[in-house]
């Protein structure tokens, strides 16, 4: 081992303790400060020390409420069904552009997101979902079907760089003993953006019985939007960020174009294993369209769609944080929880979409109402599927809490995590790509619930190995950061200068 290995710092043999994330700047050794001083300033507001600027949880928090205005936005929008319109296939069209672009774009935005830089990326990312409800705004008006595709696959585009940007900070940031937290943080306040989004349209068609949203709705969405992309340019620099107890981030220094797609081949064939994961990021987003056209769409009136959507991201909360905070028992070994939270896991699938079945039986396609015949939420028939429908919310979140988990159990390296954020987001996209065509194509929906809850419950047993036999207690840094050459020599130079500004 070289003399700069030596020197690399393991910040999980002395993990902080479980409230560093707020502790004060006094636990920063000041050799650590690589940005501006006043990054690393912890300010108090009456008892109480926030956590620096350059801190991981800051810095989460910025990603967080980014996705809260932009994607948490566009969710609110989606689930009302068909986008708040009442014929849902010019919306299903624009759907299946987005998630076609996204898949394609997000299989090697992890690429993308370390030549450009985070910050860059996320910007780019946050304006597509602007564009995109500019555009359903347009079509309310002038039904111009191929703007409203060409938005669609430009947000897909977006979306990928988005999304991967996020993974990278939601599971690199953090150290190992804080993953799920910080994972069930972001995916509150994310949610969070869906719930007060949901809002929206339920407080302007409260009195509506119609299925069709107002101008103003969009118009509201779209202003929330861009105050969210242009909140990204708050995002710090990687190499400034530095935890409590003063470890960085491991970052690649100035990562060219060649080197980030030899990287990305790198990582498939030092990690070969991911490929078990692909079943699990596939169902991860197949059941979506179900849920908002097959069933909301389908079956409530706009004023209880929008109630339900409220119902769906608030539990999504729910379901983040109990899965979250369950993720992180100090009290139980990693390995153990990892296995612990897949059976769970699938044991919640097997519960909630074998409720699922038991009321999509009793209708299809062809059985669907006319529009002023839907349920309305002072039906007396309504109170059974209001509570599948936020369990649906409820699961999704628990689903995608676990696919985060397990990826950032199997390494600390953000070059690694933006990798494997994007095979994430890239091979979930494919997967809501065939699923809004098949809406488009009238598939049934018994069949299409048939093969969401086949694909969620197989995805388990698939990823299983990697769970139980590649998820260590701890992860060793130098097996962490030997991959990349390059990401080694930033480690090492970064301690070196550490080391000149201590002397």
């Amino acid at each position: 081992m070289s003399s700069a290995d030596e020197k690399i710092p393991n910040s999980t043999a002395n993990p902080p303790p479980e409230d560093a994330v707020l502790d004060d700047e006094s636990r920063l050794p000041a050799a650590a400060h690589r940005g501006k001083p006043w990054m690393y300033r912890s300010p108090k507001i009456g008892p109480w020390t926030l956590p620096w600027y350059a801190s991981p949880i800051s810095q989460l928090l910025i990603v967080s409420f980014v996705c809260f205005l932009c994607p948490g936005m566009f969710n609110a929008v989606n689930g009302l069904g068909a986008g708040g319109q009442l014929d849902g296939h010019a919306v299903n069209k624009a759907n299946t552009a987005l998630y076609s672009t996204f898949a394609v774009v997000g299989f090697f935005a992890g690429s993308v997101a370390n030549r450009l830089g985070l910050r860059t990326t996320l910007f780019f990312g946050g304006f597509g979902y602007f564009l995109y409800v500019a555009s359903i705004l347009s079509y309310n008006h002038n039904k111009n079907t191929g703007f409203l595709i060409f938005a669609g696959a430009l947000l897909g585009v977006c979306a990928g760089c988005l999304w991967t940007a996020q993974g990278a900070v939601m599971m690199s940031y953090p150290d190992e003993q804080h993953k799920g937290k910080f994972i069930s943080w972001f995916w509150i306040i994310f949610n969070l953006g869906g719930v007060i989004g949901s809002l929206v349209p339920l407080g302007q068609n409260i009195h509506s019985k119609a299925n069709a949203v107002n101008d103003g709705t969009y118009i509201a969405f779209m202003v929330l939007m861009f105050l969210g992309f242009v909140l990204s340019f708050a995002l710090v620099n990687p190499k400034f960020v530095r935890r409590v107890d003063g470890s960085h981030v491991i970052v690649m220094k100035n990562p060219s174009w060649q080197s980030e797609l030899k990287g990305l081949v790198q990582v498939l064939r030092t990690d070969y294993y991911i490929v078990l994961f692909f079943p699990m990021f596939l169902a991860s987003n197949w059941f979506t369209t179900y849920q908002f056209n097959g069933v909301n769409l389908a079956q409530f009136n706009i004023r209880t769609r929008a109630l339900n959507n409220v119902l769906y991201w608030f539990f999504q909360m729910v379901g983040a944080f109990v899965f979250g905070y369950l993720l992180d028992i100090k009290s139980v070994r990693r390995t153990v929880r990892a296995r612990a939270g897949l059976v769970l896991l699938f044991v919640l699938t097997m519960a909630v979409w074998g409720g699922g079945w038991a009321f999509q039986k009793n209708y299809d396609r062809a059985d669907v109402l006319l529009e002023d015949d839907r349920t309305d939420w002072t039906a007396s028939n309504y109170i059974g599927p209001m509570f599948l429908y936020l369990f649906y919310g409820f699961y999704d979140a628990a689903f995608q809490t676990c696919c985060y988990w397990f990826m950032g159990a199997l390494t600390n390296n953000s070059r690694k995590l933006a990798n494997f954020a994007g095979f994430y987001k890239g091979i979930q996209s494919a997967g809501a790509a065939i699923t809004w065509r098949m809406d488009d194509l009238n598939v049934s929906y018994k069949a299409y619930f048939g093969s969401t809850w086949g694909l969620l419950a197989g995805s388990l047993v698939v990823a299983a190995p990697v769970v139980f036999w590649k998820i260590k207690d701890s992860i060793d840094i130098e097996e962490d950061i030997k991959f990349s050459d390059e990401t080694l020599e930033e480690v090492a130079g970064n301690q070196i200068l550490e080391g000149d500004e201590k002397k």
